[in-house]
């Protein structure tokens, strides 16, 4: 089995998916709430890419913020 390459640290605005906490770093929106938008069936921001794991597409999220008055 061949080592996993390591691949340098991307800058978050050059992100396709963003975590949770990067998501809320980056659009200062709190964790908390960006989860609670993620629940949301009509939510299109949010993708799960495992079992667990949900992650938040930067581009829909900024799209998201600049349609709506109050996240």
């Amino acid at each position: 089995m061949a080592a996993p390459k390591i691949r340098p640290d991307i800058p978050i605005d050059r992100k396709y998916l963003l975590t949770f906490y990067e998501a809320s770093s980056y659009f200062n929106v709190g964790v908390n709430r960006l989860r609670e938008l993620a629940k949301d069936p009509a939510c299109d921001f949010a993708v799960k890419t495992g079992d667990r794991k949900t992650m938040i597409i930067r581009e829909k999220m900024q799209d998201y913020i600049l349609s709506h008055r109050v996240i």
